[in-house]
């Protein structure tokens, strides 16, 4: 994999009602890569995705650790009730220190 990582996909609705429960989906391109193989066959170095934080309106909503068992290009859906317009930030973070971000913005009306 190359020293960036891939702009991540978000799904989420552009609008709400006030007291909304809305569905938020998102996918991150990366091959988490383990680095175990057999002992015949050279492991390739380790690269995995670490954590996802999401954060609505600066606060924490949501946090995944991942670990090995975690699948290549992972895939997360959750619920968020909705109040009042917000800002999402998504930020996926690996073990080499990489991070990449996206933003979505969600209005009530």
């Amino acid at each position: 994999m190359s020293d960036a990582l891939a702009p991540p996909r978000v799904r989420i609705p552009r609008s709400a009602r006030a007291g909304e429960v809305i569905e938020i989906r998102t996918l991150a391109e990366h091959p988490m890569e383990t680095g175990l193989r057999h002992a015949s066959t050279p492991a390739p170095a380790r690269d995995m995705l670490s954590r996802l934080v999401v954060r609505m309106n600066g606060e924490v909503l949501f946090v995944a650790d991942l670990r090995n068992g975690t699948s290549a290009n992972p895939y997360h859906v959750f619920f968020a009730r909705i109040d009042q317009r917000s800002t999402f930030t998504f930020v996926w973070s690996d073990e080499r220190g990489r991070t990449v971000t996206a933003t979505a913005l969600v209005t009530v009306g």
